[in-house]
């Protein structure tokens, strides 16, 4: 079982990894990968009960938002033997996450997401850990082009520019503001609350995700080549 943990942190898509134990014994010894485990049948009675508890352990919180993404295995991904693995896809937002570490892991860290392709991240991740990340991005890019998805980024309240920002962060291109806004207002995805927050500009008013909301289908995709406008 595999985890790929995002959330958004200094405005960039960021992901969790985890440095493993150095000991001459170990695979990869002293390389960062995805966190990740075994299956304790003793306590998970599902696939995603393993994704969830992993989640936990690393972070401390629950996700707003899990999906499996596929599994993987063959002979050449662990150089212990055949292995196959699960891969979950977890979204949160930055606030309140404490990563720990545990385990036959030494260090734990967020690092950014530079782009797609087979290296999505800058340190070379072990196992097949690259390819598994660049399948989590491509999901997360891909589903952000007709859905909701990156809305589970953000913490429980949040501007419209907030939430602009969070989609340009994850499809790596600007959005323009009057096309964007109107995109989310018309599909009730948000409610506005009575309140403001001060910006650098003028108050902008506070939203949040509607109750009871799942993740929403718009009837199109994005505008592939839209301009951005000026934020709140």
């Amino acid at each position: 079982m595999d985890v790929i943990i995002l959330t958004l942190l200094d405005d960039a898509l960021q992901v969790l990894l985890v440095q493993r134990d150095s000991a001459p014994d170990e695979p990869f010894p002293g390389q960062w990968a995805l966190p990740g485990g075994i299956v304790d049948t003793a306590r998970d009675l599902s696939l995603e009960d393993c994704a969830r508890r992993k989640l936990k352990e690393k972070t401390g919180v629950d996700a707003p938002y899990l999906e499996q993404i596929g599994s993987w295995g063959d002979a050449s991904r662990d150089p212990r033997g055949w292995s196959t693995t699960h891969v979950y896809l977890a979204l949160l937002p930055a606030a309140s996450l404490h990563p720990t570490r545990g385990g036959n892991v030494s260090d734990v860290a967020w690092f950014p997401v530079h782009g797609g392709g087979s290296n999505p991240v800058a340190p070379p991740l072990a196992f097949d850990h690259d390819r598994l990340l660049a399948a989590g991005i491509a999901r997360l890019r891909g589903k952000a082009e007709y859905t909701s998805l990156p809305i589970y980024l953000l913490p429980p309240t949040f501007t419209l520019s907030e939430l602009q920002q969070v989609f340009q962060a994850v499809l790596g291109r600007p959005l323009e503001k009057k096309a964007f806004r109107t995109r989310i207002l018309a599909a009730g995805l948000v409610e506005e609350l009575d309140a403001m927050r001060e910006t650098s500009r003028r108050p902008a008013r506070l939203y949040r995700r509607r109750a009871g909301q799942g993740l929403h289908y718009f009837p199109r995709a994005l505008e592939p080549h839209s301009v951005a406008s000026a934020a709140d």
